[in-house]
């Protein structure tokens, strides 16, 4: 198993959203890296929910229920989304302030490659989340 994290604008797309729809792709992405690791999911990977912007903490848990395809908001086949159903949300949301303070989290790309949408998260940093969020999956 994989571990990812999706960053977004809760004013534009929240977790609430996502939870009233029950199941939706992740779609709209246009960065290079990003699609890489669209790519690179695999059903059943588990993915933190981060709003951006304003709030700037992770806020729920996601898994992928559907590995990518084409992306239905372009005819370029370059692009492409996948599908995720919501699991839980975090009992305790982790602000980026907390986890820029954890010593065990500074290597994590939510802090060293901030602007990026969509990441890799590392067992033993998920782990970390997860104990921060005070939430057991």
């Amino acid at each position: 198993m994989n571990y990812w994290l999706v960053k977004t604008e809760p004013g534009e797309y929240s977790w609430d959203d996502f939870v009233k729809l029950k199941r939706d792709h992740w779609d709209g992405v246009r960065n290079y890296a990003a699609r890489l690791h669209l790519k690179n999911m695999q059903k059943d990977d588990l993915v933190f929910f981060y709003h951006s912007v304003k709030q700037k903490e992770i806020v729920g848990i996601c898994k992928v229920v559907k590995e990518h395809y084409q992306d239905p908001t372009t005819d370029d086949d370059r692009w492409v989304a996948v599908d995720f159903v919501p699991v839980k949300p975090l009992v305790k949301p982790v602000h980026l302030s907390d986890i820029k303070a954890n010593p065990k989290l500074q290597e994590i790309a939510l802090v060293k490659i901030s602007r990026l949408s969509v990441m890799p998260i590392d067992k033993a940093h998920w782990k970390e989340i997860l104990k921060m969020a005070e939430t057991k999956v």
